[in-house]
């Protein structure tokens, strides 16, 4: 495999434009976006060891703050779904037209409450979005309509002793009317910073997009 390529990668929305980490290898066979959850950011250690990990499975990934500084300051601005949907899409159009990236399916990687942003933007694009995956999420904050409406393959991950988030995983879980598994890391917590626990998302994850994301013609 060759080594991916690395880039700053800017998205415009509104009156600001995202900044996100592009890294796509020269035999890329798909692309994972990633969605951070509240008060976290694209430097998040937890992404960036998720996303090197799918880098050597040939898939590449962006990596992009949905929040500018001073919005996730605000807690409030962290649970904005709406806010931070409407930045994850125009991030996925972005990808359909960066010439890198036009031709590979596309898989949402979304964390805490990146999942449920995830989750609406591959319910409003279904034809656009070809796999998803949440680690440690908060699905159950897309909505009811959202998740019966969501097509693409979904891989929920939820740490074995993390019991609430995994509560609110299965609430959301039966609403799902795709293909669809709920992966429990054993004695792994919230941040998955147990050994062994983030390799092991890391490895569920990639061979998750590895199944169902294929390169667009």
């Amino acid at each position: 495999m060759t080594a991916a390529a690395a880039s700053t990668l800017l998205v415009p929305s509104g009156e600001i434009e995202l900044e996100g980490n592009l890294d796509v290898p020269q035999d890329a066979t798909g692309v994972v976006l990633f969605a951070h959850g509240s008060g976290s950011s694209r430097h998040s250690p937890r992404n960036t060891f998720v996303a090197r990990k799918l880098n050597e499975e040939r898939l590449a990934t962006l990596l992009i703050d949905l929040l500018t500084p001073e919005e996730d300051a605000n807690y409030e601005t962290r649970f904005d779904i709406e806010l931070l949907t409407r930045r994850l899409a125009g991030a996925a159009r972005t990808l359909a037209r960066e010439p890198r990236t036009a031709r590979l399916g596309l898989g949402l990687f979304g964390a805490s409450t990146g999942a449920a942003a995830v989750l609406r933007v591959a319910s409003g694009m279904p034809e656009a979005v070809s796999a998803i995956v949440s680690r440690g999420g908060r699905p159950d904050l897309a909505g009811e309509q959202a998740l019966k409406r969501v097509k693409a393959p979904a891989l929920f991950i939820v740490g074995g002793r993390d019991f609430r988030v995994i509560e609110l995983n299965e609430q959301a879980f039966v609403q799902l009317d795709c293909v669809k598994q709920l992966a429990i890391v054993q004695g792994a917590t919230h941040l998955f910073e147990e050994r062994g626990a983030l390799d092991e998302v890391a490895r569920l994850a990639a061979r998750w997009f590895a199944r169902h994301l294929t390169p667009q013609r």
